[in-house]
């Protein structure tokens, strides 16, 4: 849960983990930096990092690991602001001559002994493992908008000098960030246990994910939140992290979305805190190399002025459509879109074609990989096709 939204406080063990990716370190992940840094620490941080959530500054680290000194120093800073004791704690955690050695974490393996509800807490039992991030900074970039998996075909048409920067946005997908987040095993917040959630449920075609978010109100401010909803034989449940352990996992027991959805409202009234908007999104994809992104905010529901008999109706509607499979994204990024830009092509005339989609698919790829290798190669091919052209004119 972001901000301070369930109370609770950063305990030294996360901060001692936090200081294994310190500036100049070792790192367990060979992930490209983004471009731009980690960020400005006063003023001139970018807009996702300036927002305040719960009247806390919403730090991420965008970086990369090992972290770089301004991402670091600021995270610090952070700390000896809103840590009760200052700066005696980051003092002294910075300053010991010896910390104890971080434990890692196995990552958890499905085997075929197990049911569905085991492996689900099996997944969880991995993310509190990892612990919940207390430091105040986000230590794994996550943004919306970009894919799950993949890598956009419209990269065989781009020149060798624009590749590499196309390159390392590709190489920070959702999944990739996922895959850091096991090598890393440093503590976690909500919204990159979603992520994370989504990672390691994609061998498990029979349970779907969709994305729950949160946003409540308590003593002033509003706080945001974020779970993995999952949907399996019937049966709705979550998976998640939070300072509170009743609003992050929920068991596979609830017979319909509205129940789940009203047990969490339960939990946060708890709190004191009042649910002002429920968000749900459709259900993830399975395929591993899927180029779409999440759909985050499919069904938005002002709970605040709504009756729960109205709530229930309008969550079982969408819970029927979305088992159904009749919701489509409302921004769909689909690479056959964007391919077929600017010609007429029937949606009927795609459905009759598959085979030679296919065929076209497998094209990309291996013009996909001679670009990613061999730049010039790629270069030379068009200068070969510009020359066949040509000879083929004067003929």
């Amino acid at each position: 849960m972001t901000g301070a939204a369930a109370g609770g406080g950063g305990g030294s063990g996360s901060t001692r983990r936090a200081a294994v990716g310190k500036a100049g370190g070792r790192s367990r992940s060979a992930q490209p930096r983004a471009a731009g840094g980690g960020g400005g620490g006063s003023g001139g941080g970018s807009e996702e990092e300036e927002q305040r959530d719960g009247g806390s500054l919403f730090l991420v680290n965008k970086s990369g690991f090992p972290m770089d000194g301004q991402t670091w120093e600021r995270m610090w800073g952070h700390v000896e602001r809103v840590h009760p004791d200052g700066g005696a704690v980051a003092a002294a955690i910075r300053s010991a001559a010896r910390l104890a050695r971080p434990s890692v974490p196995p990552v958890p393996n499905y085997k075929l002994s197990m049911s569905i509800p085991e492996w689900l807490q099996a997944i969880q039992t991995y993310m509190k493992m990892l612990q919940y991030n207390h430091t105040g900074t986000q230590f794994f970039e996550i943004r919306k908008t970009r894919p799950l998996s993949g890598c956009p075909w419209s990269f065989v048409f781009l020149l060798p000098g624009q590749f590499s920067s196309e390159l390392k946005n590709c190489l920070r997908l959702l999944m990739e960030t996922a895959k850091e987040m096991t090598r890393e095993s440093l503590p976690i917040k909500c919204l990159e246990a979603v992520i994370l959630g989504i990672y390691l449920t994609n061998g498990q075609p029979s349970v779907e994910r969709f994305p729950i978010s949160f946003k409540t109100h308590f003593s002033g401010n509003y706080f945001h939140h974020v779970v993995l909803g999952i949907y399996c034989n019937g049966r709705y449940g979550s998976l998640g992290m939070s300072r509170r352990s009743d609003l992050m996992d929920k068991p596979l027991t609830y017979r319909t979305l509205s129940d789940l959805i009203f047990e969490f409202e339960d939990s946060y009234k708890k709190y004191l805190h009042s649910v002002k908007k429920v968000k749900i999104g459709l259900y993830v994809p399975h395929e591993p190399h899927s180029f779409q992104p999440i759909e985050w905010k499919q069904l938005v529901l002002n709970v605040s002025k709504m009756m729960r008999t109205e709530v229930r109706k309008e969550l079982e509607k969408f819970a029927r459509d979305m088992r159904m499979k009749i919701l489509k994204p409302s921004s769909a990024h689909s690479p056959m879109k964007e391919r077929s830009r600017g010609k007429s092509l029937s949606p009927r005339r795609r459905q009759a074609s598959p085979q030679r989609r296919a065929c076209r698919r497998d094209k990309s790829v291996g013009l996909l990989v001679s670009s990613a290798l061999f730049p010039p190669l790629l270069a030379g091919l068009r200068w070969w096709t510009r020359k066949e052209t040509w000879l083929r004119s004067m003929r």
